[in-house]
């Protein structure tokens, strides 16, 4: 398709009026910055215009209508104001009826309208066009008072510098839609798929909206499809049948757990996070397909209903090998998923030749335990080791990155491991049961390793009343023996 324009403003003319005297238009910055970051991308001029002269009392005009069909995105610079003008709904009603004559609104998995939120504004209010559509949000909200401030440099170096990334992120969407539009074979393939992948990246609550937007941004700029595409039904049955969509056309689910209770959708008794976690595991059941959760560390959560999900996810045994749940920093959890998504797509590799046996094999016995229990871990170590097992121990200085790598080698590579459950709490014993259960999907070729738990000093009710069917028990909580470990040891020697 061929157009005039790249893209119509569509705007209130109030949301434009400089509050500061001398100074310029919100609306005007907008424009102005987009059309630079647009012809940067495409690499060529671009062409993104507004009616400057807007006025509610005006009358739209036959050249107005002409020029709103002959582009090929509406930009809707959505407001209080914006909502109630009889003039800007015009032009969005225009613009929807051109856009359903040339094939439609959505072509290719792209919206051709844009939904900038510079306020907030209620659903209900929203026009019908743009309620399934998502929106880039050009405001923040104070966690404190709870007020709205809008991305403007007259708030400050941190609101000018939000203003921009969510600009970026505007200019590569209308740079892909409009490279859709041109018919290019390669735009298409592009914006269809990346070797066939399309990751779905979990709405959740406000507190991790930045994170989720990070994350969004990476797979996009590495040209993953990234669902949902737009906004979620607020009822339950027509949001699990969306949701169960999306998932089906994805390879992957990244769910990002924060300290707020999410939405609760009508005639649910789940939030929508659970909701969410639950179809992606019932998507993983079919195959193809792994998931990625994330609590940032050091979570403090105060609302009761959201510390039992927080917990039932951390105990949930449903995290097999085509799970992870992870409690580490968000560069680090940003690095995981490249890595798992280049694992992915990467072409499988001939099988390394055997090495020259030139020495005795050893048993990779893995000694899994937290860093406060350094110390106390060395006895099992030293027996161990001259019992001529090739006892790794855990890192835990240096990059965060470095750590997990290290951690997921051992993991791949280990005949055994013994867990030493001393000073951290079940929480952290489960989770590591759960990444040795999955060890599989980190690329392990071995068979499942061999595992025991060593329940050791000090000694506390939840060790005593601890069982497990996933592992061999070895109590010893009134300090090492020898002669406890001796069962673990003749497996192992068989």
């Amino acid at each position: 398709m061929n157009f005039e324009g790249d893209a119509f403003i569509s705007y209130a003319h109030l949301d434009n009026v400089e509050l500061i005297e001398g100074g310029k238009g919100w609306v005007t910055n907008l424009h102005r910055a987009l059309e630079v970051r647009v012809a940067q991308l495409l690499g060529k001029p671009s062409h993104i215009w507004r009616d400057p002269k807007l006025d509610g009392n005006d009358i739209l005009e036959d050249a107005l209508v002409k020029r709103l069909r002959e582009v090929a995105a509406l930009i809707s610079v959505v407001s209080p104001r914006y909502v109630k003008s009889e003039w800007t709904r015009r032009e969005l009603s225009e613009f929807w009826q051109a856009a359903e004559a040339q094939g439609g609104v959505r072509f290719h998995n792209k919206a051709r309208i844009f939904k900038v939120l510079k306020t907030p504004v209620p659903m209900e209010a929203t026009p019908p066009e743009l309620q399934s559509l998502l929106g880039y949000e050009f405001f923040r909200v104070d966690p404190d008072t709870g007020r709205i401030h809008e991305l403007d440099e007259i708030f400050g170096s941190e609101a000018q510098r939000e203003f921009w990334i969510r600009l970026d992120d505007l200019a590569h969407d209308l740079c892909c839609m409009l490279e859709v539009l041109e018919g290019s074979d390669t735009a298409i393939g592009a914006a269809d798929s990346i070797a066939g992948m399309t990751i779905f990246l979990a709405e959740t609550t406000s507190d991790l909206r930045e994170q989720r937007e990070a994350i969004k941004r990476d797979l996009q700029q590495h040209g993953y499809i990234v669902l949902p595409a737009y906004s979620l039904p607020m009822v339950e049955s027509e949001l699990k049948s969306v949701l169960r969509g999306d998932l089906a056309r994805s390879q992957m689910s990244i769910h990002l757990v924060g300290k707020s209770y999410s939405f609760v959708p009508e005639a649910s008794a789940q939030s929508l996070l659970e909701i969410q976690n639950d179809l992606a595991i019932e998507r993983g059941d079919q195959g193809g397909f792994s998931r990625l959760l994330w609590i940032p560390p050091g979570l403090q959560v105060s609302d009761e209903r959201q510390r039992r999900v927080v917990e039932q996810l951390q105990m949930d045994p449903r995290i097999q090998k085509n799970a992870d749940l992870m409690e580490t920093s968000l560069e680090d959890f940003r690095t995981v998923i490249q890595e798992r998504l280049r694992q992915v797509t990467a072409p499988p590799t001939a099988a390394p030749s055997k090495p020259a046996a030139s020495f005795k094999a050893l048993v990779q016995l893995y000694l899994i335990h937290d860093q406060r229990d350094t110390e106390v871990a060395s006895p099992w170590a030293d027996f161990l080791f001259e019992k001529e097992f090739e006892v790794i121990r855990p890192v835990f200085e240096g990059d965060e990155a470095e750590v997990r790598e290290y951690h997921e080698e051992n993991l791949r590579s280990c005949d055994a491991a013994l867990i030493l459950y001393g000073t951290a709490s079940e929480c952290w014993l489960r989770r590591k049961l759960r990444e040795l259960q999955k060890s599989a999907g980190y690329g392990r070729t071995k068979p499942a390793p061999v595992v025991a738990i060593s329940l050791i000093p000090p000694a506390t009710s939840e060790k005593e009343r601890f069982r497990t069917h996933e592992a061999m028990l070895i109590p010893q909580l009134t300090g090492f023996s020898p002669d406890a470990l001796q069962p673990f040891i003749s497996l192992l020697k068989a």
